[in-house]
């Protein structure tokens, strides 16, 4: 599959692949960047920021892996909704085989997701790269 070194196994392994294609492209990576807090408290955290070190733009982005069957797909509409509240754009990778067509739909349909193989051909657009 293209964009993809190896198969994902877990939501580590996912941003780990993020972090590496990212960083092939010439940018510049930071994992689990704190952003503040949510409105129960709870710490805010972006899996991955990327940058680009010429134009200093900036990208947020979300991992979600789900390997089967379970809640990972269920978190997803307030995954969404909370990337509003960063304060750079950002985006939602996905990968796993547990993902239901319904909510892949609904990923694609918010403009703000891409499937961890169309990643590489998304950020060479958004950087310009």
């Amino acid at each position: 599959m293209a964009g993809r070194g190896k198969a994902v196994k877990s939501g580590t392994d996912l941003e780990l692949q993020v972090v590496a294609l990212a960083e092939s492209l010439g940018l510049k990576t930071e994992r689990q960047v704190r952003v503040g807090r949510r409105i129960w408290g709870a710490e805010r955290r972006i899996d991955v920021v990327l940058k680009d070190p010429q134009t200093r733009v900036s990208l947020g982005v979300e991992c979600k892996f789900q390997g089967g069957a379970g809640s990972a797909e269920e978190k997803i509409p307030a995954t969404i909704e909370d990337i509003g509240a960063w304060p750079i754009r950002g985006l939602v990778v996905y990968a796993g085989e547990g993902f239901s067509s319904n909510i892949k739909a609904f990923l694609l349909s918010t403009g703000k997701a891409v499937e961890l193989d169309d990643l590489k051909t998304w950020l060479q657009l958004y950087f310009g790269l």
